[in-house]
């Protein structure tokens, strides 16, 4: 049994702080809790793996593999992983995870979703599990989150985004995002991948569903674009609720961290490649 809760941090944006390991554009989160180890995200490339193994990591006997939406920067390390892993290992994705998703670019439409597709999954014999509910129990401690509620009027999913259906290209509204919360008795750790819906959207909703208060969050918040208003009113939105922990990164921006690191002090830090978080609880 894991006798703490442990995040950490395989792959992300940024270097290590001794520049030993791999980082890419991309995130991918070890989580270890209440007797389950669940990848969370595998970055871009795979080169997590490498990471793992230079951090003496076991990524054996994987409950749980989770892809929190269909972006390669969060699925594209997948199929290497698939070559390593045990075949009884559960993925589980969202039933709208092999959407093909497309970012519009000043020269057209540029593929941006997964390396691969259901027929990978089924000819590998990968254990696959299709998220179609809001909460899901993993187990009693540990859910699964989608569906999230457009709560607040200053959240806007970037307009450069896109899936292709039908040979027509529509709007993505991210309903394939999935959350993965932990609960503790000083409330519930929020794991994101991007948070392309918003990352108050996304809290407020967990709290809606759950009807406990948030603790801790890790993962993206997909602030580097964001507006003023927006940054601002996600700043008092985190105030108010006082959040304890905030671990963001990937697509946050270095902006919005300088920011977060003025108004919440020690309450925030920068997740980046090689972090180890187990002194949450």
């Amino acid at each position: 049994m894991f006798l703490k809760i442990k995040i950490t941090t395989l792959i992300e944006n940024k270097e290590d702080n001794y520049n030993k390991l791999k980082n890419e554009h991309g995130l991918s989160l070890l989580i270890e809790a209440y007797g389950e180890k669940i990848l969370f995200d595998t970055g871009k490339s795979g080169d997590f793996l490498d990471n793992a193994k230079d951090l003496n990591v076991d990524l054996e006997n994987l409950g749980y593999v989770i892809l929190s939406h269909g972006h390669y920067d969060h699925s594209g390390g997948f199929k290497r992983l698939a070559k390593s892993i045990d075949k009884k290992t559960n993925l589980l994705v969202s039933e709208e995870f092999f959407f093909k998703k497309y970012k519009k670019l000043d020269y057209g439409f540029k593929f941006n979703g997964n390396s691969f597709d259901r027929d990978f999954i089924f000819e590998n014999n990968i254990n696959i599990e299709f998220i179609k509910e809001d909460f899901n129990k993993i187990s009693d401690k540990i859910y699964l989150f989608k569906n999230f509620k457009v709560l607040n009027d200053f959240e806007k999913i970037e307009d450069c985004f896109y899936l292709k259906k039908d040979n027509n290209f529509i709007r993505d509204d991210f309903k394939d995002e999935v959350a993965l919360g932990i609960d503790t008795d000083k409330g519930i750790i929020l794991v994101l991948g991007c948070a392309h819906i918003g990352i108050v959207n996304i809290i407020e909703s967990v709290k809606r569903k759950t009807n406990k208060e948030i603790f801790a969050v890790f993962g993206g918040s997909h602030l580097v674009n964001a507006s003023r208003v927006q940054i601002l009113e996600t700043i008092k939105y985190l105030k108010d609720k006082n959040i304890k922990i905030l671990r963001l990164s990937h697509c946050t921006g270095d902006k919005v961290c300088s920011e977060f690191i003025r108004e919440f002090k020690d309450r925030f830090k920068y997740n980046k490649t090689g972090d180890i978080n187990d002194d949450l609880v």
